[in-house]
């Protein structure tokens, strides 16, 4: 078999090796590290492999604390020290930049990182009738699998969340609809925890008892989801404590459905809020505009520092939280939300909204391109912090801000959200020369 050193990690956290000058791609392996290896898929320019052993390993690695990891899909990184998943992270994002972007910031800001275990606040966990395994499963599914892994804790999932797992497993296989139920979305907010299911058929009398008896029991609050989205309600128990989030450092409080994009790390969210205020700097008197705003995570904290705010996102639901975040929070006089398709933005729908002094854009991953190609070369906003999930479209948009609209690339940094897994946010800066 042969043998190769790792000489760095690429964007999926896999080990890169090299062998006559074809790439090679080790899962597991880490940089530095000399491994034997078997090839398991072979192109012409590149092969991807699995690791077979470890010959002299890295200082950073470490036994993965949980039990199925090597068959859960859900992390791909815990052979590695956290701290230098944090490092590899913030490589990964200075490497997209240049290979992809051809760009360069002045400064690289530390990373952003937080506990790396029980960070998980949102979760969707596949559901399964598998007898030959005892019955229903619940959990990720399995490393590049259909195939749901057989979980019966996790260590990513609040203490409270993981402890779940197998009462909600007795609970499920009691269902008289126990194959028809194919996922639950979990989600923590600071005054309860919501399990969200989806489910193909209506409950019977009995099934909903069950539902009523173990959200009592275990404390937890039960939604259905009998069709699309629109459907989901909540069944039991009806009055309540709300799911919400807080920023406190901003004294706010915001309400979310379960069905709502929120972030999953909400003390690294916290982190993060904070940072891009102080990058953004925004200052009474001035309009600024929160591109992709969602239900405010930073809109409103724009608005508590006295600035005037225009938050865009392309969906209803989202806007109408927002708004009712924004009223909640006595921040209503100060911010205007709005609905536009950001993905078809033109110079027209962009002049329609106003100058800007500064703008946030918090894309989704596909980025924002867009809507950086219109921002205008003399007019633009002078400052544009850009919060990233993906560094590949962050590079393509910054390579638009910088070559083609004459912004400098200040500052950027690495966003440590989802520990273990190989998924990087980031943080950007672009300033009027």
């Amino acid at each position: 078999m042969p043998i190769g050193t790792i000489e760095s990690l690429d964007h999926e956290a896999r080990g890169i090796t090299r062998l006559e000058g074809k790439t090679i791609f080790v899962d597991a392996a880490l940089p530095g590290e000399v491994v034997e290896y078997a090839s398991f898929r072979r192109k012409p320019s590149y092969e991807l492999a699995h690791l077979v052993a470890v010959l002299k390993p890295s200082t950073a690695r470490v036994e993965p604390r949980c039990p199925h990891y090597g068959i859960c899909g859900g992390c791909a990184m815990q052979h590695m020290d956290p701290s230098a998943q944090v490092a590899a992270k913030q490589r990964v994002l200075e490497d997209s930049l240049w290979h992809i972007g051809r760009v360069r910031p002045e400064t690289m800001l530390p990373p952003i990182h937080g506990a790396p275990w029980g960070y998980r606040h949102r979760a969707r966990l596949a559901v399964r009738q598998v007898s030959k395994k005892g019955g229903v499963l619940i959990g990720f599914h399995e490393w590049r699998s259909s195939y749901i892994a057989d979980m019966r804790s996790c260590l990513i999932l609040p203490p409270h969340v993981s402890a779940l797992l197998m009462p909600l497993r007795e609970l499920f296989a009691a269902l008289s609809i126990a194959e028809r139920l194919p996922q639950v979305e979990v989600s923590v907010g600071e005054h309860c925890t919501v399990l969200l299911l989806r489910i193909l058929e209506p409950l019977k009398a009995r099934d909903e008892q069950l539902l009523r008896d173990f959200a009592e029991r275990h404390d937890v609050v039960f939604y259905l989801q009998p069709k699309g989205p629109d459907s989901v309600y909540r069944f039991h128990p009806l009055p309540g404590p709300r799911l919400s989030y807080t920023l406190p450092e901003f004294d706010l409080e915001l309400d979310f459905k379960p069905t709502d994009f929120t972030q999953v790390n909400h003390a690294v969210n916290r982190v993060l809020v904070r940072r891009t205020l102080r990058l953004l700097d925004p200052l009474p008197g001035e309009r600024i505009a929160d591109m992709f705003c969602g239900l405010g995570n930073f809109t409103l904290p724009i608005a508590r520092s006295g600035a005037t705010v225009v938050g865009v996102e392309g969906s209803e639901g989202l806007v109408q939280r927002g708004r009712e975040n924004a009223t909640a929070n006595g921040l209503a006089d100060r911010v205007e939300f709005g609905v536009a398709n950001l993905f078809e933005c033109s110079e027209a729908s962009l002049a329609a909204l106003g100058h800007f002094d500064k703008m946030l854009i918090d894309p989704p991953r596909e980025g924002a391109l867009e809507l950086v190609k219109v921002i205008g070369q003399q007019d633009g906003p002078r400052r544009i912090v850009y919060v990233s999930c993906n560094p590949a479209t962050l590079a393509r948009d910054a390579a638009v801000l910088v070559g083609n609209k004459g912004y400098r690339f200040v500052a950027a940094g690495a966003v440590n959200m989802f520990p273990h897994t190989a998924h990087v946010e980031s943080i950007a800066v672009f300033e009027r020369p």
